[in-house]
């Protein structure tokens, strides 16, 4: 027989999963990162610990262009980018900025990365807070005094105004295409390079 203690029991259990749900989610930030086809910038940084999740989608544009046959005519403002979720307690934004400067793309490339040309492959870092921005304006201060590439760095920090996830078919292509002739010449350097330079980042398999 069900009793109003037991009731009362079963309400306070749920309400502590919620809240201990909610606190979980409370650590979680995001940002959204461009840098070259998200195919291979997805496969670097879901292999980072302390990211627990990566989608690949369009960013720069408007909900209506935002579909990959038409943003790849490069006229619609938006960049192929990754929404990160990162808990900031496993992982510092910095060393997502490590990565992302040092291993998942040339910020020194305008407008196109590697063999893909246009401004959706821009290197842009669409950051979610003030914080964030600060953060990735002095990285690339400190990048360019210290003569890190020889190049200028042309990454834009822009605030995020929207993402909008890409076709099903595109998220964690990497994972599920291991064999695609384009990963293997494009993207499995930069695992390999994240595992050279950031071995302490990367998750155990």
């Amino acid at each position: 027989m069900i009793t109003l203690r037991w009731l009362a029991a079963f309400a306070c259990a749920i309400a502590l999963t919620t809240l201990l749900r909610t606190a979980a989610q409370a650590g979680q930030q995001h940002v959204v990162l461009a840098g070259g086809c998200f195919w291979g910038m997805e496969g670097v940084f879901e292999s980072l610990k302390g990211v627990s999740n990566v989608v690949s989608g369009y960013s720069g544009g408007n909900k209506l262009t935002a579909h990959y046959e038409v943003v790849s005519t490069g006229l619609t403002g938006h960049a192929e980018s990754i929404d990160v979720t990162y808990d900031p307690a496993k992982i510092s934004f910095k060393q997502l900025l490590d990565v992302y400067f040092l291993v998942a793309h040339d910020p020194t490339q305008l407008n196109r990365q590697g063999p893909d040309t246009g401004s959706q492959y821009r290197s842009e870092i669409f950051y979610a807070t003030d914080a964030q921005r600060a953060e990735s304006l002095s990285y690339i201060h400190q990048l360019t005094a210290h003569k890190v590439f020889r190049d200028t760095i042309v990454t834009k920090v822009e605030p995020l105004q929207a993402f909008y996830p890409a076709e099903a078919y595109h998220q964690h292509f990497m994972q599920h295409n291991p064999d695609n002739p384009y990963i293997v010449y494009n993207d499995k350097p930069k695992l390999e390079a994240l595992h050279k330079r950031f071995p302490s980042l990367v998750k155990v398999q």
